[in-house]
């Protein structure tokens, strides 16, 4: 048994924080003993975290003041390993672990594609870790383990990281039995009496995840019947509600919030859509593929195109072009529904949370764990 450790900010809703809260989960269900320690604390997805796993918080006003705090606990209590995860926390885990003597044991990930995420938070602070990153990157003993090849690339691409400060490990997104775990019934009304068919679409409400495009493309369709569900909260809420007001599909849009179970909704819809400027590794992109619901993706940086392999899997097309996007979905509802599910669902397996835990242990353990 392997005393791990993994560092987060808090348990917020975004994309990061629910795959840390699985990915803790499935560490314990693999043999280990593992601790989350959250720099802040609280956030939505304390709810779903392993009563297994440890749960410390340093309720540290904000991240960058936190490394005090965080170098006296590594030095109270030893780890196997220590796992950061997102820049501005990998920053501050790296200033902690230095003044611990904890280094050689520290592991930092990268979520997202770098060099988009770096202009998205306007803080200061955050801005100033994105600076410092890079430089960072080189000097640790331990590559940064990123969540798909096309973050990695973007991270020696675009910074003075090298191919060999990089790693890449899966994201632990779907239970082992997700084939067996028939989704439950949706919450949405629209989802549950249908009067033509739904598309879905899950995440933040951010210019990230390109649903403007998405409801313009939306108004292109030429069924009129066809309605539009995304579900996720953020700061484009009304932009995004007066978009579809000023296209003459209000009607046909809604924005519910945040979901507990997107499972249910996305497997009772006619078509995902992913509709993001750029990625990581989306997390939606595989629960609805493992729902088996027909998909539809854009070809953004990064990690739909390696999730459905090019575009064997499903339709991509390019970022920030609604015309095409509306012709792909459309094309995707005239086909009958079953049609490559298999395909999806076997391309989800790699995301289950026993293959994906493996490269998290290999990356940061060495190869002799199994």
């Amino acid at each position: 048994m392997k005393k791990l450790l993994i560092i987060l900010h808090d348990l917020s809703a975004g994309g990061a924080e629910k795959m840390m809260t699985r990915l803790a989960g499935a560490l314990v269900d693999a043999g280990n003993d593992v601790t989350l320690l959250l720099l802040t604390g609280g956030g939505l997805n304390a709810a779903h975290l392993d009563p297994r796993v440890k749960k410390v918080e340093l309720h540290s006003p904000r991240s960058a003041r936190a490394v005090p705090a965080l170098a006296r606990f590594l030095r109270a209590n030893r780890f196997d390993a220590q796992l950061a995860a997102l820049t501005h926390v990998n920053v501050v885990a790296i200033a902690a672990a230095l003044l611990s003597g904890t280094l050689a044991r520290l592991h930092v990930s990268e979520r997202n594609a770098f060099s988009h995420d770096k202009h998205v938070n306007p803080d200061f602070m955050v801005r100033t870790a994105y600076r410092v990153a890079p430089l960072l990157y080189r000097l640790i003993p331990n590559p940064v383990i990123c969540v798909s090849r096309g973050v990695a690339q973007d991270l020696v691409d675009t910074t003075i990281a090298r191919p060999r400060d990089v790693t890449i490990a899966d994201n632990p997104v779907l239970d082992d039995n997700f084939r067996e775990n028939t989704p439950g019934l949706p919450s949405h009304p629209w989802l549950l009496e249908k009067s033509g068919a739904v598309i879905v679409a899950v995440g933040r409400l951010a210019s990230q995840k390109g649903f403007d495009t998405l409801i313009t493309a939306l108004a292109a369709l030429p069924d009129p019947r066809v309605r539009l569900v995304i579900f996720g909260e953020g700061v484009l809420r009304e932009r995004l509600l007066n978009l579809a007001r000023t296209l003459g599909v209000a009607e046909r849009v809604d924005l519910p919030g945040y979901t507990d179970d997107p499972r249910a909704e996305v497997a009772a819809a006619d078509c995902f859509v992913l509709s993001s400027r750029f990625e990581g590794s989306p997390n939606a992109l595989v629960e609805a593929l493992s729902t088996g619901t027909p998909v539809v993706a854009t070809r953004c940086p990064h990690g739909p195109q390696d999730i459905l392999m090019g575009g064997l899997i499903a339709p991509l097309v390019e970022v920030d072009d609604p015309i095409a996007l509306s012709q792909a979905i459309a094309m995707r509802l005239s086909i009958p529904r079953h049609l490559q599910r298999q395909s999806r669902l076997e391309a989800a397996a790699r995301f289950m949370n026993a293959s994906a835990v493996q490269t998290y242990l290999t990356a940061m353990l060495g190869s002799s764990t199994s």
